[in-house]
């Protein structure tokens, strides 16, 4: 997987102009998810004013935005400097500061982020160098906190494992999604303790505006349910860091 930053700006370049469209944060339905995305990484990771945030993978900046309005200092990063273009201009917010950087291997001093978080993203990387970073930059007790597509979703095994219609959908060839067990390993090999993975997200990003808020109801209660849960379409995944490197 050594041709992913390589792959990675060549979609950036490729998706830049309409790439929320692409990723379905741009519909009505996947407006409420992103809402709701943004909610849980500022509640589930403690996101406050005075706290040192870390993007990665921030794209064209729309949960920077929503993320900044915490009043936390924000770095938010991205390999494709189409996309940071893109959200520097849609965002002049004075908490928040753009660069181009392979997160993988970051300019930052060890311990510099209260939390390092991110929407979609981990399933681009290379899963133990990035959890390696991400624990050397991370402070003693921060927390990482990202949100994931669900291997076990039907939708996403057929996406990321058929090609034709992976190629399609304009996913990258390298690009996968997780297994929460499989990604609870990697956590607790990486010493991460506290570890939680959540199945959500039952609300597809092309509902019809019309049922929206029905599929919202019935998908939060099937959350609840055993075994109906875990084929979600999402993962939310949340890990402390006790000891630092």
């Amino acid at each position: 997987m050594a041709n992913i930053p390589e792959d990675e700006l060549n979609h950036g370049v490729k998706i830049a102009d309409n790439a929320e469209l692409i990723w379905g944060w741009d519909t009505p339905a996947g407006k409420k998810r992103a809402e709701r995305r943004a909610d849980y990484f500022i509640n589930s990771g403690g996101i406050k004013k005075g706290k040192k945030i870390l993007e990665i993978g921030c794209g064209t900046g729309l949960f920077t935005q929503k993320i900044a309005r915490s009043g936390a200092l924000i770095n938010a990063i991205d390999i494709s400097p189409r996309l940071i273009a893109k959200a520097k201009q849609n965002s002049m917010a004075e908490n928040i500061n753009f660069s181009v950087m392979n997160a993988e291997k970051t300019s930052f001093e060890n311990e510099t982020f209260d939390a390092v978080v991110g929407s979609s993203v981990l399933h681009h990387l290379n899963l133990k160098p990035i959890l390696h970073e991400i624990k050397r930059i991370l402070k003693k007790d921060g927390i990482m906190i990202f949100t994931e597509p669900n291997m076990l979703n039907p939708q996403i095994f057929i996406q990321k494992n058929v090609p034709f219609i992976k190629k399609l959908m304009g996913d990258t060839p390298e690009e996968t999604a997780f297994f929460k067990w499989k990604l609870s390993r990697e956590l607790r090999e990486s010493e991460f303790t506290d570890i939680r993975i959540l199945p959500f997200d039952f609300l597809h990003p092309w509902t019809p505006g019309f049922l929206i808020n029905g599929v919202d109801a019935a998908g939060k209660l099937f959350e609840k349910i055993p075994i109906i849960k875990e084929i979600a379409g999402s993962l939310l995944i949340k890990a402390k860091n006790e000891n630092t490197p």
